[in-house]
């Protein structure tokens, strides 16, 4: 693997479990968070305007699984209050 593309990967990983972890899984390891929440088989079924994934609860509950969905949705940029 590109040594630059290695160490993207790297920080990309390490940023998102320093802001978007819940406090069970704070102090999983990288290799860890991605055994069992990258490396997992997941169908993404489209039902019109939501996209569902179904996936076994064995690697995660899906409580949490949600809950870090949720973190990482409150990391976007929130739009410019509208002029008054």
């Amino acid at each position: 693997m590109n040594p630059q593309l290695h160490a993207l990967a790297y920080n990309l990983g390490n940023f998102l479990r320093t802001l978007a972890t819940p406090e069970p899984i704070k102090d999983w390891s990288l290799t860890s968070l991605k055994e069992k929440l990258i490396k997992i088989g997941a169908k993404v079924v489209s039902h019109g305007r939501y996209v569902a994934f179904q996936m076994a609860e064995v690697a995660i509950p899906r409580q949490m699984f949600q809950e870090i969905l949720r973190l990482i949705g409150e990391l976007r940029l929130q739009p410019p209050p509208a002029p008054a």
